[in-house]
């Protein structure tokens, strides 16, 4: 067992680190077992990690949180992707569609996890690509959630592209009303998708789920039914992702 940590800031970037490191989400004893630390002193160095950000809590697993992820892609495909997994496989079951999970980055959303059915081996899946905001419905639902001063590095691109940002702002502004950013002919005319974020409970952008396929699968009357089901599939992602600070707190180490 690793010799434990010495101070407060040693205690709390061993188990960021090991929350980092791992294959998969861990439980409270496995962290602290890997960092050498007894589990109550694990569990109270969490609660502030948590509660700032560094740390996410979902059930009785942890994983990185919104500040760990923006500034560790690799966390973000170990840890986040697979938690995701199992909502991506259903909802591409239930629509036939493929289906991708997306995280930002400093001025583009990555694509970190694909699930595509065999039907549609024919379109890209873009995984591990980095997708610009004014071309892809998923990096515009996530940048559509940021504040003018967050979108600005996501507008230098798109200006640089010599896209209109009038037009792109108005796109983000209706996506944040909206809740959906579709993407119909801009870059494949035969190719849609329809994308949403799922945000922290401050409205942060953790990720957002795409569903991509042909263009005219998303004719206006599919595209209701095809919503419902990506808001739903959203909806429990959220739900499993929030950290619930007031309930960590209330259970007490486990």
């Amino acid at each position: 067992m690793p010799r434990s940590a010495s101070t407060a800031v040693d205690k709390a970037l061993d188990l960021i680190e090991a929350v980092a490191r791992a294959d998969r989400p861990q439980r409270l004893g496995e962290l602290a077992q890997a960092v050498g630390l007894h589990r109550a002193t694990a569990y109270r160095v969490l609660l502030d990690l948590v509660r700032r950000g560094w740390i996410l809590r979902a059930g009785e697993h942890y994983l990185p949180g919104v500040v760990a992820l923006q500034v560790s892609r690799a966390a973000a495909t170990r840890s986040l992707g697979a938690l995701c997994r199992p909502v991506l496989e259903e909802l591409a079951e239930q629509t036939g569609l493929m289906v991708n999970l997306q995280v930002l980055e400093a001025d583009r959303s990555r694509v970190i996890d694909v699930v595509r059915p065999p039907r549609l081996a024919m379109i890209s899946d873009l995984l591990g690509e980095a997708l610009p905001v004014h071309r892809f419905a998923g990096a515009l639902a996530l940048v559509a959630q940021l504040d003018e001063a967050g979108r600005a590095p996501y507008l230098t691109v798109a200006a640089s592209a010599g896209y209109p940002l009038v037009q792109l702002r108005a796109d983000l502004d209706r996506v944040r009303d909206t809740g959906f950013a579709l993407e119909r002919g801009r870059n494949d005319k035969v190719v849609a998708s329809v994308s949403r974020a799922v945000t922290t409970a401050k409205g942060a952008p953790l990720c957002a789920v795409t569903m991509v396929g042909p263009d005219a699968e998303f004719a206006p009357e599919q595209l209701t039914e095809l919503e419902r089901h990506l808001a739903a599939a959203t909806a429990r992602l959220a739900a499993e992702l929030a950290a619930p600070s007031g309930a960590v707190m209330q259970e007490g180490p486990r």
